[in-house]
């Protein structure tokens, strides 16, 4: 007996063909549910696991992009953008430092901006902005940022998770870095609206809980730390261009390599590489994966001639 599989939506009027009986079905073929798009023909002894197929409507991908500046290297983070688009992720975030910044020369603003959202705009998925401290360099450019992008802090909510993007630039030329009071309420109302997700994101450029000498007080790291609290989170950051898992209460804060940006990139036992991330929430928890750009190939990868078959005599 042949093994028939047919999708739903193209194969709709054949569906009928396919077979599903509880009776006949062994221990390893779970039967899938009636609205399930898997058509397959079950039968006593079957080729297969089972069929609790990895697509639960509540399970979702996406990417994050670092470090793409503080001296770039050309044409790293427009082959990352194309590696992005082989992998499908839903949405894309960054974690900042877009342009090289740190000038007040608003030409040369324009000139940047416009660099970026010619490799951005090819992305086939939504991008979120995280500013960093070449974006926000100083109060002409915080400006300039309100303009284009009009916030430079936000949430979103998506199959009941929760993103957050914070600022660190707040104000700007902060030394090491700032959350304003006005970021911290913003912040306590948002977790406040949302205690009702199952996982919380936050993405922000500066990895304030790894500089040795800051203020938290001072700088409102204490207060963004004491409001996340105990909710079950995780924490991305950039900006050192040094790949690094910390674990602080139970809650991985994880600082990224780059994207493009400034490394010697003398490998993963350094921490330095060019890399996205791929995340995969599923139903309790997220699966955090991440890929190495040189790692990541397109199915030209190798080719070769279709064999020709040799004359007869």
């Amino acid at each position: 007996m042949r093994t028939i599989f047919l999708g739903t939506l193209a194969f709709a009027a054949l569906a009928i063909t396919a077979i599903f009986s509880a009776s006949r079905a062994p221990g390893n073929a779970a039967l899938p549910a009636a609205d399930n798009p898997l058509q397959i023909r079950v039968e006593a002894t079957n080729p297969w696991t089972n069929l609790n197929l990895n697509n639960q409507s509540r399970n979702f991908q996406f990417a994050i992009i670092t470090d793409r500046t503080g001296g770039h290297r050309p044409g790293v983070f427009t082959t990352a953008v194309k590696k992005i688009n082989l992998m499908q992720p839903e949405f894309v975030i960054s974690v900042g430092d877009l342009i090289e910044g740190y000038s007040e020369d608003h030409g040369q603003w324009a000139l940047e901006w416009a660099e970026f959202h010619s490799k951005i705009s090819q992305l086939q998925m939504p991008f979120f902005y995280v500013p960093g401290n070449h974006d926000l360099a100083n109060r002409l450019m915080q400006e300039n940022w309100k303009r284009k992008f009009g916030r430079t802090y936000f949430d979103f909510r998506y199959h009941d998770v929760l993103f957050v993007a914070l600022d660190s630039e707040d104000p700007p030329a902060s030394d090491p870095y700032a959350f304003s009071a006005e970021q911290q309420a913003w912040l306590n109302d948002v977790l406040r609206r949302n205690e009702d997700v199952r996982w919380t994101f936050v993405f922000m450029h500066k990895p304030a809980w790894n500089f040795p000498n800051a203020d938290g007080d001072k700088t409102g790291w204490n207060n963004i730390e004491r409001a996340l609290g105990n909710r079950k989170f995780t924490l991305f950051a950039g900006h050192v261009h040094n790949y690094a898992k910390f674990v602080r209460n139970g809650h991985d804060y994880i600082m990224l390599a780059t994207t493009g940006g400034s490394s010697k990139l003398r490998g993963k036992a350094d921490g330095e590489f060019d890399q996205i991330v791929w995340v995969t929430m599923r139903d309790n928890e997220p699966v955090i994966a991440n890929l190495l750009l040189d790692g990541i190939e397109d199915k030209d990868l190798r080719t070769l001639p279709i064999p020709q078959p040799k004359p007869k005599n």
